[in-house]
């Protein structure tokens, strides 16, 4: 994860450098060989996520990448802060560090679980949870709205399973236990967002060069305050991915990159919205075809 970008760009071994200066841990060796047991940990990935993300995307600013907004998907919306130029890296790689601690704690102080739900529609899924939610089983609450036809669930694990067994019941086409350490954007959770409230009310979390879709709102934002205050309700609150897909094609964006290991929000993209292009930046030759393509469209 991100050793070709390290071998190939200054500034990505800078940003890993610094990473490992304020984390105390070799990133570079746990990224680029594992385990995964321990990439794997909240802790860790969180971390690693971020700095692979915000290294891609100052690479491909850097090709002349100029962008008109920034979103991110959760922990990615850390990441489109500073390519917003609204908190610094050296503060998010905090921030992040702490988020991913104290969430993976939440998830041993309570533990629960996290699934895909795929093939009904939102509301369905809101209405099942509500169901739930009234018996006693615990509670489980839409997380993650994905793209139509896929919302993750997160709650206790039994009113999960629960909720998965009513979906299928209801014409669910498939529910997906996720393999992650809590239930994440649940009331689970709600230790970390109190922990976190003071670190982030302390930030230096500037107004946005660019607006920036929140999670919570789906709405673009720019103002500091604002989005302070929208990255403590994410830890607890649902990402309204879908919505905010929505957002972005409504000021206008029509070719995005997706920064950071993996292409998973392509993929999403493509359910949302068709005529959204989103290209990948997160390898080498990913921000080398990416940026060409960009420049492409610049020079158009």
């Amino acid at each position: 994860m991100g050793r070709d970008l390290y071998r190939e760009f200054s500034s990505v071994k800078d940003r890993f450098a610094e990473a490992e200066d304020v984390l105390g841990l070799s990133l570079t060796g746990i990224c680029f060989e594992g385990p995964m047991e321990v990439l794997s940990q909240t802790s860790v990935t969180q971390p690693a996520v971020f700095v692979h993300s915000v290294a891609a995307a100052e690479v491909l600013m850097a090709e002349g990448l100029d962008p008109v907004c920034a979103a991110g998907h959760s922990l990615g919306e850390y990441s489109a802060l500073v390519a917003a130029g609204a908190l610094s890296f050296g503060q998010g790689l905090e921030l992040v560090a702490a988020r991913g601690r104290l969430m993976q704690e939440a998830g041993e102080r309570q533990p629960g679980k996290m699934a895909a739900v795929i093939g009904l529609e939102d509301a369905e899924v809101e209405a099942l949870c509500a169901s739930v939610g009234e018996g006693e089983a615990g509670a489980v609450v839409p997380a993650n709205f994905n793209a139509p036809g896929q919302v993750v669930v997160s709650g206790e694990a039994e009113a999960v399973d629960e909720c998965g067994s009513r979906a299928r019941e209801a014409g669910a086409n498939l529910v997906v236990e996720l393999q992650v350490s809590g239930a994440f954007h649940s009331r689970l959770m709600e230790s970390a967002a109190r922990e976190m409230a003071p670190l982030l009310r302390d930030a230096a979390i500037r107004t946005s060069r660019i607006p920036v879709v929140t999670n919570v709102r789906a709405e673009p934002a720019s103002e500091g305050e604002e989005l302070r205050e929208q990255l403590i309700s994410q830890i607890t609150h649902p990402v309204r991915w879908t919505e905010s897909v929505r957002a972005m094609v409504e000021i206008g964006v029509t070719t995005a990159a997706e920064v950071g290991p993996g292409s998973v929000l392509r993929g999403l993209a493509r359910r949302i919205d068709r005529g959204l292009r989103v290209l990948p930046a997160g390898t080498v030759e990913d921000l080398s075809s990416t940026a060409s393509a960009f420049r492409e469209l610049t020079d158009g």
